[in-house]
């Protein structure tokens, strides 16, 4: 089936990104694996006429948005991020009503409605470098509260506000869980995604996006590593250094959306264009902004 995808994805100029959390087989037939910074980066750069892109539904949306002359495909339209819709218009009316210096900062994990009302978009991998870079004083950090939290922490110059959002499969770690998992490897390193809540990253030895995650286990020498985020890191890290041990905090670590991405559901996609992205002209033009800015404030 993998040889067979190679050949579909070459009749069709097609090319496949995947993102981390997604199983190891379809991240072996993938073009470019990352995080979602890395991803946009790379959709906005490709010169393929299709993009197949193994994630969630923002991601698609984002990638369409970033190439509106191309088209955009989605191995399972119905593969979605939870955090994602977990902000209203209403909110982000009711901050910008309250502040005049405000920006609406916005994780690249979100609708691409909530990205047409707000100033820019972030990635864990630059949130922090973003939110410094910008002129406002008052940041409306949406929808994540855990990475809003982690961003207000490092960067108390900025009063940092942040909404009630959060990613099911981080949130739901506890200091408890990792406490657990060092009395079951003493002397790992813990390396946590910041979309954890603050108990669970005063744990960690390194907090960071899942490629930094990736980097630091690759660059440190230790041979022990308890790792907070979904385990579909596992085998990119694995492969570059396989006499490293890695460990989860919790016993299931596993994103159930991108589990739903399939090599059967991308062959379905090759052969037959099925679930196809499409966002209205206008519609693109007001979500693109935020996301150019991000490309521009992360450089």
């Amino acid at each position: 089936m993998k040889e067979y995808i190679t050949k579909l994805k070459k009749d069709n100029d097609a090319i496949i990104l995947a993102h981390y959390y997604v199983d190891k087989e379809v991240q072996d037939v993938a073009d470019y694996i990352g995080d979602s910074f890395y991803l946009a980066k790379v959709a906005k750069e490709t010169d393929a006429k299709k993009i197949i892109f193994a994630g969630v539904e923002f991601m698609g949306e984002s990638a369409k948005i970033l190439n509106p002359g191309k088209r955009v495909f989605m191995p399972d339209a119905s593969a979605d991020c939870p955090m994602a819709h977990m902000v209203t218009e209403k909110e982000i009316k009711e901050k910008r009503e309250q502040y005049d210096d405000l920006a609406v900062v916005c994780y690249i994990n979100s609708t691409a409605d909530i990205k047409t009302l707000s100033d820019v978009c972030v990635t864990s991998a630059n949130a922090v470098k973003i939110v410094k870079n910008l002129p406002n004083k008052n940041i409306f950090f949406i929808p994540d509260q855990n990475l809003g939290d982690y961003v207000r922490r490092q960067v108390p110059e900025k009063n940092v506000m942040t909404n009630d959002g959060f990613c099911p499969r981080h949130h739901i770690m506890t200091k408890e869980d990792v406490l657990a998992a060092k009395d079951r490897h003493p002397g790992a390193k813990v390396a946590v995604h910041p979309e954890c809540k603050q108990e669970v990253r005063e744990e960690a030895d390194y907090i960071g996006s899942t490629s930094g995650i990736i980097k630091y286990v690759l660059d440190t020498d230790a041979e022990e590593f308890i790792i907070g985020t979904v385990d579909g890191v596992f085998p990119c890290i694995e492969e570059q250094a396989p006499n490293k041990k890695l460990f989860k905090v919790m016993e299931e670590q596993v994103c159930p959306n991108m589990k739903k991405v399939t090599l059967e559901k991308i062959v379905d996609v090759l052969e037959n264009e099925t679930n196809e992205v499409f966002l209205d002209d206008e519609f693109i033009k007001k979500a693109l902004s935020p996301l150019e800015k991000m490309l521009e404030l992360a450089k």
